[in-house]
């Protein structure tokens, strides 16, 4: 063989062995940043992949949207490109609105049920449309109930306010019915629209509002606790037919583990980032459903026909909030 045909079969060689050393670095895409509780999780389930695996499987772990929007990690997803995620239920729900009944108005009491109603039939069942996205459901985790920070005091209700939400029906048509103009935006521009004026308001929870400080920003903080924000843990169909029995039993258990810890820690998150807020001074007022004038009564009568699993998911909340 002559040395130009050497070269040429040692890099065809190497270029098939390429995919296969590859095949052992994971990744896992994230719009929350570093210190959040989720990024944190994904980091935690880095190291316990790693560890589990003696260093055969590592997950790099890219958080604060640097893979892209969740619509262009979804689009990775589904190719193949991104082997994992937390996704927020707004783009999933953007594809099947089924997903957006986990944000139901006044659903559950507090983060405890919360929690407990994400590991409920229901929300269970909800991942077999998971599927047809050309995504595997790994199980659910949350973020803190939501509040609402305003720039300028409370005069009744929100009615008026243009109020930062996520793009998905359930919501926009929530904060429609409230009189209000809710005004989807990416959480990296939210700092800068809420001081600069482009917005009124923000659907947020405990967490983020001290984390970006922006009760310093705020008339007032309501402490309405009126949704929950859930977090589905994702992995891409197409990577998970081509890895081992054994490597999805692996990865479906740590998923399952950091997701539960995710659920259980949120209570005990809102509750110190409360009294983080409180201890900085942040005007905060606890309020009830009539901050939204009638939206929440219109919205279920609407939803409830619109996506059936409402009705079921219903059941359960009332359940847990005896």
């Amino acid at each position: 063989m002559t040395p130009l045909r050497r070269l040429f079969a040692a890099l065809f060689a190497l270029t098939l062995a390429a995919p296969s050393a590859r095949a052992d670095e994971l990744r896992i895409g994230l719009i929350t940043p570093p210190p959040h509780q989720w990024t944190r999780s994904a980091e935690a389930l880095a190291a316990a992949l790693d560890q589990e695996t003696g260093g055969r499987l590592k997950l790099a772990v890219f958080p604060s949207g640097q893979l892209g929007s969740e619509a262009q990690m979804l689009q990775q997803l589904q190719s193949g490109a991104l082997d994992l995620a937390f996704l927020t239920v707004g783009e999933l729900t953007n594809r099947d609105e089924a997903f957006g009944i986990l944000t139901a108005p006044y659903l559950v009491k507090d983060a405890e049920a919360a929690a407990k109603l994400l590991e409920g039939p229901t929300a269970l069942r909800l991942q077999d449309h998971l599927g047809p996205l050309g995504l595997k459901g790994l199980g659910y985790g949350m973020a803190g109930m939501r509040i609402v920070a305003l720039s300028k005091p409370l005069d009744g209700t929100v009615a008026g306010r243009k109020i930062r939400t996520v793009p998905l029906a359930q919501e926009l048509d929530f904060w429609t019915r409230a009189g209000a103009a809710p005004t989807p935006l990416p959480l990296p521009e939210l700092f800068d629209a809420y001081t600069n004026g482009q917005i009124d308001g923000m659907q947020i929870d405990y967490e983020g509002t001290f984390n970006n400080r922006f009760h310093d920003y705020s008339a007032v903080v309501l402490e309405t606790e009126h949704m929950i924000f859930p977090m589905v843990a994702v992995a891409s169909a197409r990577k998970w037919q081509h890895w081992t029995p054994e490597d999805q039993a692996l990865i479906a258990r740590l998923v399952a583990e950091e997701t539960a810890r995710i659920r259980e820690a949120y209570p005990q998150i809102d509750a110190d980032y409360r009294a983080k807020l409180e201890e900085a001074g942040a005007n905060l007022v606890r309020v009830g459903p009539e901050v939204f004038g009638d939206a929440v009564a219109t919205w279920y009568e609407h939803w409830r026909s619109r996506t059936p699993l409402l009705v079921e998911l219903e059941a359960e909340a009332k359940a847990l909030n005896e």
